[in-house]
């Protein structure tokens, strides 16, 4: 026992290191790249400022952005609660739909042959091609930016999810059948457990492609939102708000994966 408590420690003490390890490698390798673009900018003007601003333009126009309403009468936090609300409810809606059905398609073969053939002829559907026709059934408030996110996220969620519980071992149905186990059981005790991992990798990319459809609905047809903040600044030749808007939905979407990782902890280690 102690043997094995001596190996598990070291195992934690190994993989504590490799992560700082990596989070320092991905930290020089960001402080670099920030370096090269301030030099090329700033100091050799390789590209003039109304192109290209510099890091220190940038992060100064993302700091006046909280105060500042121009160019678009509002500020950073108004227009990403905007878009963050959109994305929690699309999103939101597409995990609900996507997780279940995947399960549903994976575990039981009339599911399966029901809904493949819809759902073969969404799957590759870019979700911008949905925004024209979202924009005419429902206008260009929430509810359309809303339906295209849920349509560019609730595929992922059904991809991952049915290959989580494909994935399932033969061997481990078979044991469970001798035992008696039912179908329902086999599913929660076995092909979920199993799934999940996958189901969490599903749900991230959902929240990546929710993000890239909704800055492209909010260019297109929007009011609000960083989408719109980011098409304002291009018409007005503001390209350090322009960059800004871009920090902001990477800190937004960094945001949400960190809370999907923390979730999945809790699921995948502690059950069901």
């Amino acid at each position: 026992m102690e043997t094995n408590s001596s190996l598990i420690e070291e195992f934690k003490r190994k993989e504590q290191k490799r992560k700082r390890k990596y989070f320092l490698i991905s930290l020089i390798t960001v402080i670099i790249f920030l370096g090269i673009w301030e030099v090329c900018t700033d100091v050799l003007h390789l590209l003039p400022s109304y192109r290209l601003p510099s890091p220190v333009a940038s992060v100064k126009a993302f700091i006046q952005k909280f105060y500042d309403r121009s160019p678009d009468r509002a500020l950073l936090w108004q227009h990403a609660l905007a878009s963050m609300r959109v994305v929690l409810i699309g999103c939101g809606l597409g995990i609900i739909v996507g997780i279940p059905l995947g399960i549903l398609m994976g575990w039981y073969k009339k599911f399966d042959m029901f809904f493949k053939g819809i759902f073969d002829v969404i799957r590759p559907i870019p979700p911008i091609a949905w925004i024209p026709i979202m924009v005419v059934l429902l206008g260009i408030g929430v509810r359309a930016k809303a339906a295209v996110i849920f349509l560019a996220s609730v595929v992922p969620c059904v991809i991952n999810t049915y290959s989580g519980i494909k994935q399932v071992s033969p061997v481990h149905i078979w044991v469970a059948q001798i035992f008696g186990a039912t179908d329902r059981q086999m599913l929660r005790t076995i092909a979920l457990p199993t799934a999940m991992p996958m189901i969490f990798t599903g749900i991230r990319v959902a929240l990546n492609a929710a993000w890239m459809a909704l800055v492209a609905a909010e260019l297109l047809a929007s009011t609000q939102g960083l989408g719109y903040m980011i098409q304002i600044s291009r018409t007005f030749g503001r390209p350090d708000i322009i960059v800004a808007g871009i920090f902001a939905i990477g800190a937004l979407s960094m945001l949400t994966n960190v809370v999907v990782n923390l979730v999945e902890k809790i699921f995948v280690k502690g059950g069901i």
